[in-house]
């Protein structure tokens, strides 16, 4: 299989945990495995990562995986939304989640719903408390981190555009420029940037995306994002390993009419 400069982050989940599963993905292109701690038991985690370390290890391919912290937020019929009435950024659900990350080898940790430095800042705080400073990816998922966007990206070690919750803060049809923006900011301070959220999210439930969705990954990828990510997709979709196929195939396909994209890996 050709190797793509960009990165592929997939999310784990019920639909992809077999290790057949996971190991299929890893050979379609999936580079970095995303583990979302809003949902699931540290039994099924510590599974998923024991497959992939495997499964990394049988393939001599260099894995990463994120932890992504769920931070203060509610469920609602739509799904979830930040909670406003939080005192903290930090639950107490992710000071656990934390430490059962750092304990079985995590390599980065996405913080939820992040504000501005200090939040990056106190973070790093509780990992240094449990021994281990792990590197920060800060999710711009809010209005107020679009606005600190320059101070955020100084401070975390990379920035996941997480376009579905700031989309319910911005208008929709300003989310194209703010994550070119973002991602040019990214570039000119050195550091790694994300696009996730519904980019083939119609891939949940068939075995192709749509048009619309082919365009999306490419502009991201023409734009310089250094990696993009599969949520629903692979976490509880229908086709797991074929939608990270062709993503695979569409980031080759963006990396080949856009020679002189600058690509920082994770």
């Amino acid at each position: 299989m050709n190797t793509t400069k960009a990165q592929i982050v997939a999310t784990i989940g019920l639909a992809s945990k077999e290790k057949s599963t996971i190991k299929e993905m890893v050979l379609n292109g999936m580079d970095i495995m995303r583990l979302n701690f809003s949902w699931g038991t540290y039994e099924e985690h510590k599974n998923y990562i024991q497959n992939f370390r495997e499964i990394g290890l049988e393939l001599n391919k260099d894995v990463k995986i994120i932890q992504d912290l769920s931070g203060p937020r509610m469920q609602n019929e739509e799904g979830h939304q930040y909670n406003n009435d939080a005192i903290t950024l930090i639950t107490e659900k992710d000071i656990k989640d934390l430490a059962f990350g750092i304990e079985n080898n995590v390599d980065y940790v996405a913080m939820s719903y992040v504000g501005d430095k200090d939040d990056v800042l106190k973070l790093r705080a509780e990992m240094e408390k449990l021994g281990k400073v792990l590197p920060i990816i800060a999710k711009i998922e809010r209005k107020i981190a679009y606005i600190n966007i320059d101070e955020i990206i100084e401070h975390a070690s990379g920035i996941m555009i997480a376009r579905g919750d700031l989309g319910n803060e911005v208008p929709l049809e300003q989310i194209p420029f703010i994550e070119k923006d973002i991602i040019n900011r990214c570039k000119k301070m050195n550091k790694p940037v994300i696009v996730a959220t519904q980019m083939m999210l119609s891939m949940t439930q068939n075995p192709l995306p749509t048009r619309a969705e082919v365009t999306d990954v490419a502009y991201a990828i023409v734009c310089g994002a250094d990696a993009v990510m599969l949520s629903e997709e692979s976490a509880k979709g229908e086709y797991p390993a074929e939608a990270v196929n062709m993503m695979h195939k569409i980031i080759l396909e963006s990396e080949k009419n856009a020679l002189n994209i600058k690509i920082n890996n994770f």
